[in-house]
């Protein structure tokens, strides 16, 4: 059954990211008429919030864009950084958002940065149970099989619930950075109806992310209940 889910969530994951570069590699050919680059849109739209305590910062790698709130720092890879295109206009104004997020205190942004050593340790953990499973180490023979599928179902618990609080942000998100766009005149009606048939593919990442999360969950509880 295990195989069954992963299988079927590896499809899936993988059409919606197929999708994903399809669309940002579409749009990255159409540029804005503003002539704007990404981090140009990041610094105008965190001076439009009144936000002055928020880095740039070009990285490494594509679809690398985040925004870290430990360190304050919006985190564009070098195509968005210095692209003067749709898709960077999108994933800049979408990273943006969630800097607006963190200066307005959004609550699921502040759950979903409690949670993340909790996330981690939650990961970690379930790995070196996994790893010591495969390789038939004697300490795991030492409990009862009901016993590691509980601790699998609140550590797989810790990470649905992260996946799912990761939803209404990344969506808020994107809502927010349309809106700006829009409303800054930094993009024309057209433009923005692409930049959001491109965050919409990037959101969705995070449904099916949420999605699978969900399923290893309900299948450690049926197995606990066996």
């Amino acid at each position: 059954m295990i195989w069954i889910i992963m299988i079927l969530f590896m499809i899936v994951g993988g059409f919606v990211s197929s999708q994903l570069k399809r669309k940002f590699k579409k749009y990255s050919k159409i540029p804005t008429s503003s002539g704007m680059s990404g981090k140009e849109i990041v610094t105008k739209m965190l001076a439009d919030h009144q936000i002055y305590d928020v880095k740039i910062i070009s990285v490494a790698g594509k679809l690398t864009d985040h925004y870290n709130p430990q360190d304050k720092t919006i985190n564009l890879s070098a195509d968005v950084y210095n692209g003067r295109h749709i898709s960077a206009a999108a994933v800049a104004a979408h990273e943006c958002g969630h800097a607006i997020q963190h200066a307005e205190s959004y609550q699921w942004l502040q759950m979903r940065s409690q949670m993340v050593p909790m996330v981690n340790f939650s990961n970690k953990l379930m790995s070196i149970i996994m790893i010591l499973g495969l390789i038939g180490a004697g300490v795991l023979k030492m409990f009862p099989f009901a016993t590691i599928i509980l601790v699998f179902v609140i550590l797989q618990a810790v990470v649905t619930m992260f996946t799912l609080i990761t939803i209404p942000v990344e969506f808020d998100a994107s809502r927010r950075a349309l809106i700006w766009l829009k409303s800054s005149n930094i993009a024309k009606q057209e433009e923005v109806l692409f930049a959001e048939d491109a965050l919409k593919w990037a959101a969705s990442t995070y449904v099916v992310a949420a999605l699978a999360a969900a399923a290893y969950l309900l299948y450690y509880v049926a197995l606990l209940r066996d």
